[in-house]
């Protein structure tokens, strides 16, 4: 692999997906604030019970963050279930100064009810043209593809954006276990036979989810209350060449329990072309919390290792 510099890409944090404590949130972006991102999401994303960081503290952190420099962004809970969780959603986005990530079509709606642009989240499945072109007019400035999306169709869509005339900016999702799904039932309880609203916070032992694994021993997916996740890793730094000539604006990098400092320097090294990618890879391999996987992006399944990896370990 080549060390052509792909410096158009900007790298982005996604929010931290797993429930760290107070101490741990404060202290991860104390250190986020002087590395090369662009821009940092901010936000409880999976779970209302979640709350040793409550949403006045999320704007104050977004606020100190943007005050250094920092594109921030306030990204939005996914699954609403009460008028608890829409009252925080209302309060994100009536912070008065930060973007929001709307990772539902509620977040969406109260974003364009204010005038205000919004991020589409991953969550929000956009698979086609036509719910593309809805979102951005109901004010979406970046969209996040699915993590399932591959090459293939999400080039077709950046193909709609730029035969449109569109200044609709892409984000897609560059590293970390993949985000799938979320259930009303919160998977960790079950696993100790708690029930959901008695839950005694036992997430807070899994600080990169519980990894589930099947009959025959194979690592499968990982649980994060009511979310699952891949249990391999995405790591799509092979492409990234790829997505600078589709015309993809930023790279996101999603927050690991540790390591996550060294894997944003890695992917800054090969953006500006100063170590080959392969070497790179390498590197990163090491501080990854599954096996690097790239599946979805090559249109196979999601689970399946980078080639790279997949020749050198045969």
């Amino acid at each position: 692999m080549s060390t052509t510099p792909v410096n158009r890409l900007q790298l982005a944090l996604g929010p931290v997906l797993f429930f760290w404590s107070r101490d741990d949130i404060f202290r991860f972006y104390a250190e986020a604030m002087q590395w090369p991102v662009g821009t940092i999401y901010l936000g409880e994303v999976v779970c209302a019970r979640r709350q040793q960081v409550r949403t006045a503290d999320w704007i104050a952190l977004g606020q100190d963050l943007a005050d250094a420099g920092k594109e921030v962004v306030l990204s939005c809970q996914a699954l609403l279930e009460s008028e608890t969780d829409l009252r925080r959603l209302r309060r994100l986005v009536e912070n008065g100064r930060l973007r929001v990530e709307a990772n539902d079509l509620g977040a969406a709606r109260l974003a364009h009810q204010h005038g205000l642009p919004f991020v589409a989240g991953t969550h929000m499945n956009i698979y086609n043209a036509a719910t593309l072109a809805l979102m951005e007019e109901l004010g979406a400035c970046r969209w996040l593809p699915p993590v399932e999306m591959g090459q293939a169709l999400l080039g077709e869509l950046m193909q709609s954006l730029r035969q449109r005339g569109s200044s609709l900016q892409t984000e897609v999702f560059g590293w970390g276990k993949l985000p799938l799904a979320f259930s009303a039932r919160c998977f960790t309880a079950r696993h100790y036979n708690l029930n959901k609203d008695d839950c005694q916070f036992r997430c807070l032992d899994h600080p990169d989810g519980l990894t589930l694994t099947t009959r025959d021993a194979q690592d499968f997916l990982a649980i994060n209350g009511i979310q699952t996740l891949s249990a391999g890793c995405s790591a799509l730094l092979p492409h990234l060449a790829q997505m600078q000539a589709m015309g993809v604006h930023s790279v996101r990098i999603s927050p690991q329990w540790q390591h996550t400092a060294e894997v944003v320097q890695l992917f800054q090294r090969a953006l500006a072309g100063e170590a080959p990618a392969d070497e790179v890879l390498t590197q990163l391999a090491a501080y990854a919390p599954g096996p690097l996987v790239d599946g979805y992006w090559r249109g196979e399944a999601g689970m399946a290792q980078l080639k790279e990896v997949a020749h050198a370990s045969a």
